[in-house]
C-alpha cells in the first residue's frame, strides 16, 4: 500500500469516527417523543402520557398539554410541573388526585 493510499485510508477513517461520536451528542434518548411526533397527558391523571403522531388527534382519555406549558425533555420544567397537576375533561389545570 502506498503513502497516499495509507493516508487516505486513516484519513477517511478518522472522518467517520469523527462523524459518529459527534451524531452521538445529538441524542434524543431524553425527548418526551421522536420526530414527527407531539406529548399527550392523560385526563385526570399523573399516571399517563403518550405521543402523538403530528396532525393526528390524541386518543381517547387523553388531552394536548396546554399551550406554554408541554414538556420538551423528561425531568425539564413542564415535566416536573405535571406530575403534581393535570387537566379536566373540560381542560380545566387542576392539582393532582
Amino acid at each position: 500500500m502506498s503513502k497516499r493510499t495509507r493516508v487516505a485510508v486513516l484519513t477517511s477513517a478518522l472522518i467517520s469516527t469523527a462523524w459518529l461520536l459527534s451524531a452521538c451528542s445529538f441524542s434524543t434518548a431524553d425527548a418526551m417523543c421522536g420526530g414527527g411526533e407531539y406529548p399527550v397527558l392523560a385526563v385526570g391523571s399523573t399516571a399517563g402520557g403518550a405521543c402523538v403522531k403530528n396532525g393526528d388527534t390524541p386518543p381517547s382519555g387523553y388531552a394536548r398539554y396546554p399551550k406554554g406549558k408541554v414538556p420538551q425533555h423528561v425531568d425539564d420544567k413542564w415535566d416536573t410541573y405535571w406530575q403534581t397537576h393535570t387537566v379536566d375533561a373540560k381542560g380545566n389545570i387542576t392539582s393532582a388526585p
